[in-house]
């Protein structure tokens, strides 16, 4: 691996604040901050506010946890983004989708085993990762399964991580060392309140 081009910030690099934050995210994965949060906290005021935007996308939006997790990993993969990758390949595992969806991921959405709502999402993924932008033929397959909130949060999903993979890529921010299994209970709890949150404004 490259060594990190802007390296993880310590407490005196991102703030007292920062890395309160960053501790508390750290007890929610079950294990050390992150090492996106140590590095991006370094920006001190931005990254506080970019939280805020992230975790209204992911866990306080409205489209179900399997299925951004599915959209995520197809962005990680499209953007050669292994960071992005493990993080949320754990976090797939606890949304509910299996071993075998995940490795099919990387497949793609022609990949036999896919119902029609996922194979839609991922060609979503895929056709905003090429073209910025989602085809006619595309959207009126979506349209009927999705809601206008929903369709809104797809394009904004797929284009904040696809973002997150490009920073993260360009910073050559340093995998972390996984805990083993899912996130602690606490921190499913967390995203389960965070999630009802969002569906209640989204309503």
């Amino acid at each position: 691996m490259p060594e990190p081009r802007i390296p993880p910030g310590a407490p005196r690099d991102i703030g007292p604040v920062n890395a309160l934050v960053t501790r508390l995210l750290g007890a929610a994965t079950g294990g050390a901050p992150p090492h996106i949060f140590t590095t991006l906290a370094r920006h001190r005021g931005l990254f506080r506010r970019w939280l805020l935007f992230a975790g209204g996308l992911m866990p306080g939006g409205t489209l179900p946890r399997r299925d951004s997790e599915l959209v995520i990993l197809r962005v990680a993969h499209n953007c050669g983004c292994e960071y992005e990758w493990g993080h949320h390949e754990r976090l797939g595992k606890a949304a509910g989708l299996s071993p075998e969806d995940i490795a099919r991921v990387r497949s793609g959405p022609d990949a036999e085993g896919w119902s029609p709502r996922q194979g839609a999402l991922l060609r979503a993924a895929d056709e905003l990762h090429a073209d910025r932008t989602i085809s006619d033929a595309l959207w009126a397959e979506l349209r009927p399964l999705m809601s206008d909130v929903d369709l809104i949060e797809l394009c904004l999903l797929v284009g904040h991580y696809e973002m997150i993979a490009m920073t993260l890529n360009a910073l050559a921010v340093a995998p972390d060392a996984l805990p083993a299994g899912p996130p602690p209970r606490a921190a499913r709890a967390l995203r389960a309140i965070a999630e009802r949150r969002g569906r209640a404004h989204a309503s």
